[in-house]
């Protein structure tokens, strides 16, 4: 193993609560110069169609997401993982578990903002799948930067392996 790799590690992923919120609020400092501020996350989660998830590894919050469901898909307004836990798998598991929640039927893709200037965050989307569709024009109020909108697209026969065991055991049960 190179010295730069790290180990992956596996995370519990749960509904954020009030008390993590210090550990979320310093992932965000570490990760963006123009952080949300607590007002930022009290705000949006108390929207009702508003989401807020954490990663947990061995007590420790390793990464956070806030996600808006809409009509037909669902969008990622905040999405960050623990400087030192970076590359090891949290912010694939997070995404794995939004991926989860789409169907043909109902929310069929995923959307999120990246900042022209965040490559990191660009390719690790991309690498799970993603794909830039347009950019945003001086989208930030922080900065005349602009935005790449990406998105997921749900594909039926990724489930296709486990489906049929499940529509078996169902009819059997």
């Amino acid at each position: 193993m190179h010295s730069d790799q790290k180990l992956e590690v596996r995370v519990h992923i749960r509904w954020m609560i009030r008390r993590d919120m210090r550990e979320v609020l310093a992932i965000e400092g570490e990760n963006f110069e123009f952080p949300w501020l607590e007002d930022d996350f009290v705000r949006c989660l108390r929207q009702r169609n508003c989401i807020g998830m954490v990663a947990e590894h061995e007590d420790r919050v390793v990464g956070s997401m806030i996600y808006e469901l809409q009509k037909t898909r669902i969008h990622v307004l905040n999405f960050a993982v623990a400087d030192d836990y970076q590359r090891r798998g949290v912010g694939s598991q997070m995404l794995a578990k939004l991926v989860a929640k789409l169907s043909t039927q109902r929310r069929s893709r995923i959307v999120l903002e990246v900042r022209e200037t965040n490559l990191a965050a660009q390719l690790f989307f991309r690498e799970n799948g993603f794909r830039a569709v347009s950019v945003l024009r001086s989208y930030y109020s922080d900065t005349p930067e602009d935005a790449y909108l990406m998105q997921y697209r749900y594909r039926p026969e990724q489930r296709a392996v486990v489906e049929p065991f499940d529509r078996i055991t169902k009819m059997a049960g």
